[in-house]
């Protein structure tokens, strides 16, 4: 089944290939004496310019928004203090995506010959339909999805821990903390696309690792408007315990629908799941008594984490506007990994394509000073992603709506997960 998804995605992005003419668009250039890289795509001597794909417009701007905005601060407080390796100013490129795959290779063939790589390209359809052109054109991409897949591909740069990582992480802590047990009606609740079957890989890798049966799964379609029956499907298998993977437009839709059905399990949502605006709904009281979100880093504000006082500060700077958000934070990490690698690629006087890439696989460990897990790269074939998850409960009070209920911690399971390259 996840075969015939990718299947699908691919198929649609050929289609938005052929539209737009192809790879082509290949540049040289970049060369250049250690420390003092030559011109080249997306670099005139002085400016630095990154891509960013985001869906602005849409139902998962509630995700694109705060989260281009982290892109945004992190290289404008960069900027005052002089840029890449403190000389060379970054500029950023958005194109709207709208969270549609065949959009997002359209507007990544706008721009690539602009750029010198896309410091953001948000969601795991979108991800996969991109993919074929960045090994095509030899480009590096920073995902903002959290997919396993991506671990293995050298013309990705993912930060943070995997989706399937989290779902690992959110049954230990069920099996352990929550109450449950091997013999509890497990179930989950996925987006039936690639981003979904992420999450239900982690449960099922889950499953085997702490001797469970998934007693029922439920598809849906992103934008699905009903989502009774899904739910009375729930309630009817006696499922105690759901996992969701859903983006937030959909997880209000399903978690107000549950309410409303007075079905009434232990929630725990994949992080996408969910946005600050929840804690100021009418389901708040609800979330707050059965859902857990199992994402990564801290609450907002929590100066025991040491990135979290520079970040806050950062955003007061450059953002003043801008929600405590935890998707900022995510826009931010990532900015902070691309920015490794181009002063990586200064260093070693390329900023051609080829220059990132190379600069990219000679990456060390990047610390992102407790904001999310730190990440091990180097050649793809050998990174080793965070494995940790903190777990959250919603809280009003809250700057963001949620409070720490346990902070970056990993699972033996996690530790124990295997990370293969997208079969393309």
């Amino acid at each position: 089944m996840k075969r015939t998804r990718i299947a699908a995605v691919l198929a649609a992005a050929t289609l938005a290939l052929a539209a737009c003419g192809g790879a082509g668009d290949d540049e040289g250039g970049g060369g250049g004496q250690a420390g003092n890289p030559g011109a080249t795509a997306g670099f005139d001597g002085t400016t630095i310019k990154l891509g960013v794909l985001s869906p602005l417009s849409g139902p998962v701007a509630v995700i694109g928004q705060p989260l281009t905005s982290g892109n945004e601060v992190w290289f404008q407080a960069l900027n005052e203090r002089g840029g890449i390796a403190g000389k060379y100013k970054v500029q950023l490129v958005q194109e709207d995506t709208q969270y549609k795959p065949d959009v997002a290779v359209q507007k990544y063939n706008k721009v690539k010959g602009d750029v010198v790589a896309f410091t953001q390209l948000l969601g795991t359809p979108s991800t996969l339909a991109v993919l074929p052109q960045l090994r095509a054109d030899k480009m590096l991409a920073a995902p903002a999805s959290l997919d396993a897949l991506w671990v293995r591909e050298e013309n990705l740069l993912p930060v943070g821990g995997p989706y399937q990582v989290q779902a690992i992480n959110a049954m230990d802590h069920y099996l352990t903390e929550g109450g449950g047990t091997k013999d509890s009606k497990i179930c989950t609740m996925v987006q039936d696309d690639v981003y979904g079957e992420a999450g239900q890989a982690g449960i099922d890798f889950a499953a085997k690792s702490y001797g469970f049966t998934v007693a029922n799964t439920q598809r849906f379609k992103a934008g699905t408007e009903n989502y009774a029956g899904q739910i009375g499907a729930l309630a009817g298998a006696g499922c105690q315990m759901v996992f969701l993977t859903a983006t937030p437009t959909d997880a209000a839709k399903i978690w107000g629908t549950a309410a409303q059905a007075r079905f009434a399990p232990r929630w725990y949502g994949q992080s996408p799941s969910y946005t600050s605006a929840f804690a100021k709904s009418a389901i708040a009281p609800y979330l707050q008594q059965y859902v857990t979100i199992v994402a990564e880093g801290t609450e907002w504000g929590d100066n025991s984490v040491p990135g979290m006082a520079k970040m806050v500060a950062d955003e007061n700077a450059f953002a003043p506007q801008q929600e405590p958000d935890y998707y900022f934070a995510f826009g931010y990490n990532q900015a902070r990994a691309m920015t490794a690698v181009l002063e990586k690629a200064v260093e070693l006087g390329d900023l051609s394509r080829d220059g990132i890439l190379k600069a990219s696989s000679e990456l060390g460990t990047v610390s992102f000073d407790g904001l999310t897990g730190d990440y091990k790269y180097g050649p793809a074939d050998t990174r080793n992603p965070p494995r940790s998850s903190t777990l959250f409960k919603v809280d009003p009070t809250k700057p963001f709506g949620l409070a720490t209920l346990k902070y970056n911690f990993s699972s033996q399971a996690a530790q124990q997960y295997q990370f293969t390259k997208a079969n393309l």
